[in-house]
């Protein structure tokens, strides 16, 4: 099973292939999809012609996309809500299933710890997948997404938030 997982953002949005082969992960792909100027529309063009490619090129089974978590400047949790969609919308119109996880789901899943730092998150990507090299951040998130995924994340909902509260629009013990 061939896994695309997206790590949505408005100026870079990660991506990351894997494949499951029974209980092995092998890494296929990943980078970045960059945006330019501050005009919207060309923006959320970018990301979906992007990840419109990606998916061409690599013919994925299955996507698992972070979900958005409400930031504290409401503009900026509407932006990145916007090229969230995008991504969606890439994924679904090539009519393939998605899966959506958030980053305390993925972290859980892939360093065991729920607020994992982005170094972290980055050197269990590295060590699972095998890599060479560090991957940049925005793809390492993407690829701890399809990661989690591929752990059989879908399960992950209850327990990987299990005693937290949302407060402020975050999830807190």
């Amino acid at each position: 099973m061939r896994i695309l997982g997206i790590d949505p953002g408005l100026r870079v949005t990660g991506f990351g292939l894997i494949e499951k082969i029974g209980q092995k992960l092998a890494y296929i792909a990943s980078g970045c999809i960059r945006t330019q100027g501050d005009d919207l529309a060309p923006r959320i063009k970018t990301i979906l012609d992007g990840l419109d490619e990606v998916i061409t090129a690599y013919a994925p089974d299955q996507v698992a996309i972070e979900k958005v978590f409400v930031n504290v400047n409401p503009q900026s949790t509407l932006l990145l809500g916007q090229a969230r969609g995008a991504a969606i919308c890439a994924v679904v119109l090539k009519d393939l299933p998605l899966a959506e996880y958030t980053a305390l789901q993925v972290k859980q899943a892939v360093v065991g710890n729920g607020h994992a730092d982005k170094t972290q998150v980055q050197d269990m990507v590295k060590r699972l997948l095998q890599l060479e090299g560090d991957p940049q951040a925005d793809a390492a998130d993407a690829l701890a997404c399809a990661i989690c995924h591929a752990h059989g994340g879908q399960g992950l909902g209850n327990l990987a938030t299990a005693g937290y509260r949302m407060k402020n629009g975050r999830l807190v013990k």
